[in-house]
C-alpha cells in the first residue's frame, strides 16, 4: 500500500500591491508571501516585522547624499529566515512603499474589525 500525499491548495489573499510587488496572506499556512524582486518569499508575521524594521532602518537620504564611490546596493538579511534581498536604492524605496501600504491595510482591517465588534456587542 502506498501513501500518497494530497497537497491542499494554498489560498492567498492579496493584502497590498504596487507595480513593483505584492504581499499576500495565507490563513491556511498562517504566513505571508512577498512577491518582490523576482522571487516569492514566505514569511511568518514575526519575520515580516523584522523585514519592516530592517528596511525602515536604511537611511536612504544619507546614502544618496554620500559622495563615496561605494555601491548603491543594500543586503537585507533577516535572522531565522531563509531569504536574503540584495536591492538597489530604487528597489529599497519600492519595498518600503510595499511594506508601508501593507501595514496600513492591516491597521485598517484591525480598526474595522474593532468597530464592527463594538457595534455587535
Amino acid at each position: 500500500m502506498t501513501n500518497t500525499a494530497i497537497a491542499s491548495p494554498i489560498h492567498f489573499e492579496e493584502v497590498f500591491s504596487t507595480k513593483k510587488g505584492s504581499i499576500y496572506q495565507s490563513d491556511s499556512e498562517n504566513c505571508w508571501y512577498i512577491d518582490f524582486a523576482g522571487k516569492l518569499a514566505r514569511f511568518d508575521y514575526r519575520n515580516l516585522l523584522k523585514l519592516k524594521k530592517a528596511v525602515y532602518n536604511i537611511d536612504i537620504e544619507n546614502i544618496l547624499l554620500t559622495s563615496d564611490k561605494s555601491a548603491d546596493v543594500e543586503i537585507i538579511f533577516i535572522c531565522a529566515c531563509d531569504h536574503c534581498y540584495v536591492l538597489s536604492l530604487i528597489q529599497i524605496i519600492a519595498l518600503k512603499e510595499l511594506l508601508q501600504g501593507t501595514f496600513v491595510m492591516l491597521d485598517l482591517n484591525h480598526i474595522i474589525q474593532d468597530r464592527l465588534f463594538r457595534l455587535v456587542v
